[in-house]
């Protein structure tokens, strides 16, 4: 593949999520300031020292969006990692096991998704200490319904044709058939999901933060600083406006890489059928 096949919408996602990955792994070298640092007034209006201002203690909201870009991203990432492992893994055995082993493993993701999911995380949340990896693993368990879903019905379609049936007349294992026979043939549309599924575990981490039952203070995350600033809308300040901006790029640069990545290997499926 060459740059100049890569679409110009592609560039403009790749761009955006190059930007937020460097504000992650470098906080400490991008950011001008401390994350906790108070280093100014009360919402201190955009310019000079302060490109963006300052938040409702005096930070620097850029060095704000930089320590949270590090906070939002490693988080939904690491709860779509393990919801995807999850999902994937069940729905694949239960495609291909069938019988009481699907049953069972569908009764049950469909006792998970009748559950509304932000109510779920706001119960189970309330009640678990305030830790990361318990953050983390709510997050992907909730997730993986939605994983298990798309995985089982893929799975499905693949399960029963030709070169599957010699697997199993061979005397493969369900493990060799789920990862050497389903997963390849299946990236396309768990490639779409990933970036959708990643896209959404950022949004409901800020909205958990938002409702205080996400990322705790002091640490910096976007959902969190939009509420901390959020009585600043009164006053006609952008203090909250600026990491709602940061969600909301980072979204629609996800997805305009996963439609190109989506077309991509379509196309390449359809040359290899050809």
């Amino acid at each position: 593949m060459k740059a100049r096949d890569i679409p110009f919408s592609a560039w403009v996602g790749l761009a955006g999520i190059a930007v937020a990955l460097a504000c992650a792994l470098f906080a400490p070298l991008v950011a001008p300031y401390g994350e906790t640092e108070i280093v100014g007034g009360v919402w201190e209006p955009m310019g000079g020292a302060f490109p963006l201002g300052t938040d409702n203690l005096g930070r620097d909201l850029l060095s704000r969006l930089v320590y949270g870009a590090r906070t939002t991203i490693s988080v939904a990432l690491a709860a779509t990692l393990l919801s995807f492992a999850l999902g994937i893994v069940l729905s694949f055995t239960a495609a291909v096991r069938g019988g009481v082993t699907d049953q069972a493993l569908s009764r049950l993701n469909d006792l998970m998704m009748a559950i509304p999911t932000l109510i779920f995380a706001l119960v189970v949340l309330a009640v678990l200490p305030q830790k990361i990896w318990i953050l983390v693993l709510v997050m992907a368990v909730l997730d993986s319904t939605r994983v298990f879903r798309l995985g089982r019905a893929v799975a499905m379609d693949i399960a029963v044709m030709d070169f599957v049936e010699a697997a199993r007349l061979r005397g493969e294992s369900t493990r060799w058939i789920v990862f050497r026979e389903i997963l390849p043939n299946s990236l396309s549309p768990l490639l779409a999901e990933f970036g959708l599924r990643f896209a959404f575990a950022v949004l409901f981490l800020s909205t958990l933060s938002f409702l205080g039952l996400g990322i705790q203070p002091p640490a910096a995350d976007w959902g969190g600083m939009v509420r901390e600033n959020k009585d600043g809308i009164i006053f006609g300040v952008s203090a909250a406006l600026v990491p709602g901006a940061a969600l909301a790029t980072l979204a629609v640069c996800v997805n305009l890489v996963v439609d190109w990545l989506l077309r991509r290997t379509a196309s390449l499926k359809g040359g290899r059928d050809g």
